[in-house]
């Protein structure tokens, strides 16, 4: 019996959220489609694996838990970081929702941008949608911007930006989300990493022993320091006591004007 080559096994695990089929097409795309898919993205395979199988496991018990109370939480997992978005109708739910993917595996910290209010209207839902799709065409056309390596999500107005990056492309990024029509406000999810660590992209041996991240404004040997943004203000987000990881920063910031 043939034997599927490594990087067809690791690209079926990577789209497993899709249809069956849909792996099976992915799989004729050739060594080429994966290559290209691992070579943009600066997470090991092992590390997107892991990210898919957490979104799948966090949205099962994010349901398990809402039942039928109400509620829309988003969850979305980069560099097994879990962001949490949405609408929860009470702080009982929100609490539990957050100790349930703490407690998921694999999961280095959680960043808690739930709100307790009634769900938004499905009108403004699809306003969200929208404003994603224009924040990451936006992030595709400027130059010096990972864009593959980026994730948006859009909640009520609010984009939030998760990835790896140097200073100076969290600032580019940064720039071309806030001046997207429709963002009302920018939130950075960020692992800041030095410019010779973005030339190489594989994760692989640094998710247990990266090094703390320094603060906002502060050099090291591989970076310049990064001028504030105006207005913005930065706190840590708390993270896994057993997975040691870069702490990550979360910095809202207000809209363009």
């Amino acid at each position: 019996m043939k034997t599927l080559p490594l990087w067809s096994l690791a690209l079926c695990a990577v789209v497993a959220t899709s249809t069956l089929n849909g792996c099976a097409l992915a799989l004729v795309g050739g060594a080429a489609a994966a290559t290209g898919m691992v070579a943009t993205d600066r997470r090991s395979v092992d590390t997107q694996v892991a990210d898919t199988t957490i979104d799948a496991t966090t949205a099962g018990e994010v349901r398990r838990i809402l039942g039928d109370k109400g509620g829309h939480v988003t969850t979305t997992s980069y560099y097994r970081k879990v962001l949490l978005t949405g609408e929860v109708p009470n702080a009982e739910t929100r609490q539990r929702i957050v100790s349930a993917v703490q407690q998921t595996r694999d999961v280095a910290g959680v960043v808690d941008q739930l709100a307790v209010m009634p769900d938004e209207p499905l009108s403004q839902r699809a306003d969200d949608s929208a404003i994603t799709a224009r924040v990451k065409t936006n992030l595709v056309n400027t130059s010096g911007v990972p864009s593959n390596s980026i994730k948006v999500v859009t909640e009520r107005g609010t984009t939030y930006l998760m990835g790896r990056l140097t200073r100076r492309e969290t600032e580019l990024a940064t720039e071309a989300a806030r001046t997207t029509t429709g963002v009302q406000r920018v939130v950075r999810v960020i692992d800041y990493i030095s410019d010779q660590a973005a030339l190489h992209p594989n994760d692989a041996g640094h998710s247990s022993a990266a090094p703390v991240s320094p603060a906002p404004g502060t050099a090291t040997q591989d970076s310049a320091p990064m001028e504030p943004v105006q207005g913005a203000s930065t706190f840590p987000v708390s993270q896994s006591p057993v997975i040691k990881q870069p702490p990550v920063e979360v910095t809202p910031l207000p809209p363009a004007k």
